[in-house]
């Protein structure tokens, strides 16, 4: 289990600044545990070895097109020397003479450079070759791609496609990854109740849970769904405690200053807090600590403001915990199509729709933005990201957009 460091920044009365809080959660040491798992099962696990290539990639040197394959300068006329196709062993180049190749079929001993089809002329045998063509044009040399003994891929690395196509086409049959981060999720508040049920007065469905689940997922982690947790401070101890083997508990709502609000007191009485409300909008009441062996991570109960801190905070902290490398979200460039003012000392995120124009994107903020407005995210692309030193926007400004993905 991951343990918080002892030089974790200890909260006070100020809002503490987002930088401040990213560089606690970068702290974070990795959970441990490491397991082996066939290529087709190693899609978004963290690689917990660095590959490195047991062959060159490709593995002998090709041709890039179907064509013809000659030695350079032996003559613009040459005799038809036989055909090789892809996956057939090449004899060995006639000097003086051309072979018929195509495309991925090994090049011959005695070829280094193979002309178009399309631009060759062949009359009773003799293929006539145009001028202009450099030496060693439409090959592919042993180890282009990766070099025998280099660098595949980076221990460390959240796994996509194209990095398990690499794996594959270096012949590894599995991967070392390691293991999936164990989350334990919970949603406090009398006034929730599971979707298909039938709210009391005053109640309404939770749909953090169904949210926050499905962003874990998407981030690796491995989920499981622990309900609904009354407001009353026994149970939230209970239900706390009952979560202390896992890497890593998530709540939403219960740790503001509402009279109510239990979860960010229950963390404190039984492990400790690292730190609580952080100088963004939406999103101030979130807290961060341990629980045993677990890391406690509280975000606002609002949906907007729940998605928002999950899309800031938990991301990293999940890839702290998992052991992955950065991953950032590349903010795009856009142009502000509304007009805003922001409290300095305090980030931003401005869920706005973009929508392409002569200029770029421009982007336009939702016009019911309130941390608990489900359709402000729904009917937008992204964050618009205002800094701490940031005090407005006019119409035209520039922007950095952070997309959903």
């Amino acid at each position: 289990m991951a343990q918080l460091t002892d030089d974790c920044f200890a909260f006070g009365g100020r809002l503490l600044p987002l930088d401040d809080a990213l560089a606690v959660i970068a702290a974070i040491p990795a959970v441990s545990g490491v397991e082996r798992v066939l290529l087709a099962e190693a899609d978004g696990r963290v690689l917990a070895a660095d590959l490195v290539a047991p062959i060159d990639l490709p593995p002998f040197a090709n041709s890039a097109v179907d064509g013809y394959a000659i030695h350079y300068g032996n003559g613009a006329v040459l005799p038809l020397d036989g055909r090789t196709p892809a996956g057939a062993i090449a004899m060995p180049l006639l000097p003086g003479t051309a072979r018929r190749i195509l495309t991925g079929a090994a090049l011959p001993d005695g070829a280094d450079t193979v002309f178009m089809q399309e631009d060759v002329r062949v009359e009773a045998g003799q293929v006539h070759l145009p001028t202009g063509l450099a030496q060693g044009a439409n090959t592919r040399p042993a180890g282009e791609d990766v070099a025998a003994g280099t660098l595949a891929l980076p221990a460390g690395r959240l796994l996509r496609p194209q990095d398990t196509s690499l794996a594959a086409a270096l012949g590894i049959a599995g991967l070392s990854v390691r293991r999936r981060v164990q989350v334990a999720l919970l949603s406090t508040g009398d006034e929730l109740v599971e979707p298909g049920a039938v709210p009391q007065p005053a109640q309404r469905y939770d749909s953090n849970r169904v949210l926050i689940a499905a962003m874990l997922r998407r981030a690796g982690a491995s989920v499981t769904d622990l309900g609904i947790v009354p407001d009353r401070p026994d149970a939230i101890e209970a239900a706390l405690l009952g979560c202390t083997q896992f890497d890593l508990i998530l709540t939403t709502g219960g740790v503001s200053a509402g009279e109510e609000d239990h979860v960010r007191a229950a963390v404190e009485r039984l492990g400790r807090l690292t730190f609580w409300r952080l100088a963004i909008k939406p999103g101030r009441p979130v807290a961060l600590g341990q629980v045993g062996d677990a890391v406690f991570l509280g975000l606002p109960g609002n949906p907007a403001a729940a998605f928002v801190t999950f899309f800031v905070l938990a991301r990293p902290l999940l890839a702290a915990l998992a052991g992955a490398g950065p991953d950032p979200v590349w903010a795009v460039p856009a142009v502000a199509a509304f007009a805003y003012r922001k409290k300095a000392g305090r980030r931003e995120y401005v869920r706005v729709r973009l929508i392409p124009g002569p200029g770029g994107l421009a982007a336009h903020r939702h016009p019911v933005e309130g941390a608990g407005i489900i359709t402000s995210l729904t009917e937008t692309h992204g964050l618009a990201v205002l800094d701490d030193d940031r005090l407005a926007v006019a119409v035209g400004d520039a922007l950095s957009v952070l997309p959903y993905g």
